[in-house]
């Protein structure tokens, strides 16, 4: 089953699921917000996607951190952060239980779901 993760009012998430449904490609979409996120899970997107792909130092949930807890990151803080705060992550998130993409444009989605 391929997953969708990400927050319902994102704009890329929205485009993201558009072209999904508008293909009639089957998925779970799960909502940070609503669903919740568990650490492990950070965790491991993070070993095999790369911490910082994963982290969104462009939202505003980023540029709202007091600059203490932006300052000095490493993998474990930025993890922590990211499971405290899951807009922090980058999004979409898409999990094809295979292989797991970040961030959304056609060309991609085309490559991996055909």
């Amino acid at each position: 089953m391929i997953r969708l993760y990400g927050i319902r009012n994102c704009d890329t998430v929205k485009r993201a699921r558009a072209w999904l449904e508008e293909r009639g490609i089957a998925y779970q979409f799960h909502d940070f917000k609503r669903d919740g996120l568990e650490l492990s899970q950070v965790r491991t997107w993070a070993v095999e996607l790369g911490w910082e792909s994963l982290l969104n130092r462009r939202g505003t949930t980023w540029r709202r951190l007091p600059e203490s807890r932006r300052a000095n990151l490493d993998e474990e803080r930025a993890i922590e952060l990211m499971a405290e705060h899951p807009s922090l992550i980058r999004r979409p998130l898409l999990d094809t239980g295979q292989i797991r993409h970040l961030g959304f444009s056609e060309t991609d989605y085309q490559r991996l779901l055909g």
